[in-house]
């Protein structure tokens, strides 16, 4: 691995650290009936963006709704983002994580089943919708 892909890896596990703390106090806010409206604040306020975007389909069709999203968490050397797909529902079911740097693909960051549920929840508390 270069030092290049180290310096980007690294950035995902400590943008995954920050997930798993945010989705910690939330949960904690749910559980107490708390704070509950601070914590998804911080969650929405720490990513830069958010995107989603449609399938293909043929001109003239009448749209349909997105079915991808992605979450950019960082960027410019390196950049991290979640990305997934949304139900019918616009609401995400599945998350994973990928960082990349300057001249480099976006890479896969392997999360445990645990970590994939965690920044899952997390993604749940933004709007995808219109």
């Amino acid at each position: 691995m270069t030092q290049q892909v180290d310096h980007a890896r690294e950035q995902a596990k400590a943008q995954l650290q920050s997930i798993t703390e945010m989705v910690g106090a939330l949960r904690v806010a749910i559980d107490r009936d708390d704070s509950l409206e601070q914590a998804v604040e911080a969650i929405q306020a720490d990513a830069l963006s958010v995107q989603v975007r449609c399938p293909w389909q043929s001109p003239g069709e009448e749209a349909v709704k997105p079915d991808q999203y992605n979450i950019l968490l960082c960027t410019g050397g390196p950049a991290v983002r979640i990305i997934g797909t949304l139900s019918e529902y616009l609401e995400p079911d599945s998350a994973h994580m990928q960082y990349q740097d300057w001249g480099t693909p976006w890479t896969d960051y392997p999360l445990t089943s645990e970590e994939e549920a965690i920044v899952l929840e997390y993604a749940q508390q933004f709007y995808y919708g219109e």
